[in-house]
């Protein structure tokens, strides 16, 4: 399977990403790392992760990493990560 990476999702990353670096850059890098890692192994066993909060559909699913939630669609041969959330009602709200 292949991952793609809407543009939503790494908008959101990206600005936490800074947020984060602002303090510790070094806790940055290792915070992407890692999630990046986590995502990656998605496609192995997709459907391990929780089905979404946010929508009522049992191809959406929430990779819970650190008090985040990366919400993701499953299709045939992808996986499309959307959202990047916490403390929101909704993964693609601003």
């Amino acid at each position: 399977m292949k991952i793609i990476f809407k543009d939503t999702f790494v908008y959101r990353l990206e600005k936490q990403l800074d947020y984060i670096a602002l303090d510790n850059p070094a806790n940055a890098r290792r915070f992407k790392n890692d999630l990046l890692k986590l995502i990656k192994a998605i496609p192995s066993n997709p459907f391990k992760h929780r089905k979404s909060i946010y929508f009522n559909d049992q191809n959406i699913r929430d990779l819970i990493f650190k008090g985040y939630a990366i919400v993701f669609r499953i299709n045939n041969k992808t996986i499309e990560v959307f959202g990047f959330v916490k403390y929101q009602h909704s993964p693609i709200e601003s």
